[in-house]
């Protein structure tokens, strides 16, 4: 690639500066910034997170993301992806 010098001036992620290397389209499925993305939020998990967050924020003393994590059907969402839902809902 002969303006490869051009795209160094600018911030590259690994996953870009791999796929520089390698050639565009080279990273495979499931690999660098595809792996990070969060699954979305069902309408059914939206309700459900309604539905615990209106239970649960009257509740003096405890905190409301850990009473809604705990009692959250699907497993594996995080404290961040919880909140940033709600704030977004």
């Amino acid at each position: 690639n002969k303006k490869a010098f051009v795209e160094l001036l600018f911030w590259k992620s690994p996953a870009a500066a791999f796929e520089m290397a390698k050639g565009y389209g080279s990273l495979q499925e499931g690999e660098g910034a595809a792996r990070s993305r969060v699954p979305p939020w069902s309408p059914q998990e939206e309700q459900e997170l309604r539905e615990l967050y209106w239970k649960y924020k009257e509740v003096e003393g405890e905190d409301v993301i850990a009473a809604i994590l705990a009692h959250l059907p699907t497993p594996g969402r995080t404290r961040r992806q919880v909140v940033k839902q709600l704030v977004r809902m």
